[in-house]
């Protein structure tokens, strides 16, 4: 093993670095960036394409530090190789409005890939952008102009390897053959508790091997060894690689090396001094970068530079020869919508009755191919979900232009690998499940939302009327968990045409959205007689204006329903009609979508004076207090479901007419 000086220099600045963040924030895990400090040098500085210059460069290499609580080895690589992040920044690290979080936040630091710190989500997000890789290559290179033609590199650790997200991600990585992912393991052998011995003694080799990975066992302190692993790695194409680095956690500290005790926090500072002075740094120097590693890294924007320059002259070339694929190009790039887009959409009749989950798959035939950015599929269960388009090819090893994506029953990585996806930027991609199976979801989930990427979450079987399947099967709870996660749209839609709506909303704003669908048939609402386009968007709206004129003394009753119910609270509202009971109808297919609008527009739709309300939804009533108001009731759920057909279901938990009118009644 031979390390250039230069670079032995460079590698203990980036320990320092670490080390010195940690014990000024006295919060932080030093040992992780003290021991993975070499490959991750190298890998940086010889190997990776990258311009610091210009962080979002397209066909800039990824990088995605999985163990995300090792981040001060990340800003420390960001800081040495030219990014936007000062020594200042350093020393704010996990300080309130810094940009040097305790773990890597997208879009709040310069050169952060993804968000990382839940364990196995990085790694699965890697295989997100290594698959938007592929598939936007494929769609858009010729012969001699590959223009999207990038690596994805993780650093994992071992416990990304012990979350049960990674088995899911690895495994369809290696069905897929994604050889442009490159995963180097910092095989440390320390947890929080101790030895990885305790809990994890399985061949992460073998395991990598059947899934049908390239792997590699290297010392993780030969700088040599790990260049040569990489290169070698690159030139396999069709496998993913992991490359087992083993290493010290903690390298370098006489007295927590090799030990938990440096996991997840400060060294302390008789230990840091010691480090310091091991590696030849001046006593008390924290924060010291020395000007000849400084100058020795200094070529490392220049060489972006010049690299991201060629593939400007590239790109130039290319759309003067394919202006066709370089506007397609564009179009990706921005998920740009074409004037007129709504044109694709299909029509429905209000003489017809379709479930939304049906409706939602004649919404994707219309327009997957004509959007080329819209890409998805299903964790196992596209005839059901209705998310196969079957005019469109899968996504696979021998064709990765394919819009459909087989998932396979990986609900957890579908989610991390969609957040991957569109972190791509040229990407608005969806997955299908049941709503019952989004708790297996949940980080993902609340890692798109925290991200706000363009996420799309297609869950169907809604609600009880899933029927037969039973109780495991009914979503009770689930609406409440996906309602609490902040930033995250939610749209149940009533009928066919709100489906519609609810699709528009999805691709015009750009962020993560969950869509909810019905597995049973409903009614078309007439878009002539309700104000379906206009108040979907609105998350609320009047469906059905009151029934009836007050008389014979009955007060005003607000009926409040979302998807299925929606047509529930219409029939209930024709019944107290004939009881002179006069009644509005309100359809809430996002209460996101509502609480954004203006306090008049929401009083207009549920005015303060009339606090007699109904609400109606086949789940948990968690949440709905204050729209029902101390003078209403909520019609939902407070326990699981059973096994019968959904209309029986639906009928012994109440969710029939007689019982709407009888508590609009006795609200009297």
């Amino acid at each position: 093993m031979h390390t250039d000086p230069i670079d032995q220099l460079a590698i203990n600045t980036i320990r320092l670095l670490a080390v010195d963040m940690v014990e000024k924030a006295q919060s932080g895990h030093p040992g992780m960036p003290m021991g993975a400090a070499p490959m991750a040098y190298v890998l940086w500085t010889k190997l990776m394409k990258h311009n610091p210059d210009n962080p979002e460069w397209l066909n800039r290499d990824r990088f995605v530090l999985s163990a995300g609580h090792g981040s001060a080895l990340l800003y420390s690589l960001l800081h040495l190789t030219g990014y936007d992040l000062s020594i200042e920044d350093l020393k704010q690290f996990r300080q309130w409005g810094s940009k040097t979080p305790g773990h890597p936040e997208y879009g709040h630091t310069p050169g952060v890939e993804t968000t990382t710190g839940p364990l196995g989500q990085g790694l699965s997000n890697a295989v997100g952008m290594a698959i938007a890789e592929r598939y936007c290559a494929e769609r858009l290179n010729r012969p001699g102009m590959e223009l999207i033609d990038y690596n994805t590199y993780v650093i994992c650790g071992d416990g990304d390897l012990m979350e049960g997200v990674t088995s899911e991600a690895a495994s369809i990585a290696g069905h897929l053959r994604l050889g442009k992912l490159i995963c180097l393991y910092d095989h440390n052998s320390i947890s929080i508790e101790g030895s990885t011995d305790l809990a994890f003694t399985e061949s992460v080799h073998q395991r990598f091997e059947a899934y049908g990975w390239h792997v590699e066992n290297i010392d993780g302190n030969d700088t040599e060894a790990v260049e040569y692993a990489v290169k070698k790695a690159q030139e396999v194409s069709e496998k993913p690689s992991m490359i087992i680095a083993k290493t010290n956690i903690g390298f370098g500290s006489p007295h927590k090396q090799d030990s938990a005790a440096s996991h997840g926090a400060p060294l302390g500072g008789d230990e840091a001094a010691i480090v310091r002075e091991k590696f030849g740094f001046p006593e008390g120097s924290s924060f010291h970068v020395p000007e000849s590693v400084t100058a020795h890294l200094s070529n490392i924007r220049e060489k972006g530079t010049t690299a991201e320059k060629r593939w400007n002259e590239l790109y130039q070339v290319y759309s003067e020869k394919h202006p066709d694929l370089a506007a397609e190009m564009n179009t990706m790039l921005h998920n740009t919508l074409p004037d007129g887009w709504e044109n694709l959409l299909p029509e429905f009749s209000p003489e017809e009755k379709l479930a939304t989950r049906k409706a939602s798959s004649k919404v994707l035939h219309a327009i997957v191919g004509k959007l080329p950015f819209l890409v998805g599929g299903s964790a196992d269960l596209a005839p059901s979900t209705g998310t196969e388009v079957k005019h469109a090819s899968d996504f696979a090893s021998g064709n990765y232009g394919g819009a459909n994506f087989r998932f396979g029953v990986r609900e957890h990585a579908m989610g991390a690998i969609i957040n991957g996806m569109a972190l791509s930027r040229m990407l608005i991609p969806y997955g299908a499940t049941f709503l019952v199976f989004a708790d297996y979801m949940k980080p993902a989930l609340r890692l798109a939302a925290l991200m706000q990427i363009p996420s799309l979450f297609i869950f169907t079987h809604d609600s009880i009327a899933v029927g037969e399947d039973g109780p495991t099967h009914q979503p009770i709870e689930q609406l409440v968990m996906l309602r609490s996660i902040p930033g995250l749209t939610v749209l149940r839609p009533a009928d066919a045409q709100e489906t519609k709506a609810a699709w528009q909303i999805a691709l015009t704003h750009k962020k993560p959205t969950v869509l909810v669908f019905s597995r049973q048939s409903l009614p078309v609402l007439d878009p002539q007689t309700h104000p379906v386009a206009e108040g979907t968007p609105k998350g609320g709206y009047v469906l059905s204006e009151w029934s009836t004129p007050s008389t014979g003394g009955n007060r005003p009753i607000i009926l409040i329903a979302t998807g299925s119910e929606v047509h529930l609270a219409l029939e209930a509202q024709r019944a107290l009609q004939q009881e002179k009971v006069p009644t509005r109808v309100v359809s809430m297919p996002s209460r996101e979508l509502f609480e954004q609008q203006p306090e008049t527009y929401r009083n207009n739709v549920l005015p303060s004076s009339i606090r007699r309300r109904i609400v109606i939804e086949a789940a948990s009533p968690f949440g709905w207090d204050k729209y029902a108001t101390d003078e209403g009731i909520i019609l939902g759920i407070d326990h699981f479901g059973a096994s019968a057909p959904g209309s029986t279901v639906l009928k012994e938990y109440g969710f029939t007419v007689e019982n709407v009118v009888e508590a609009a009644k006795n609200l009297q």
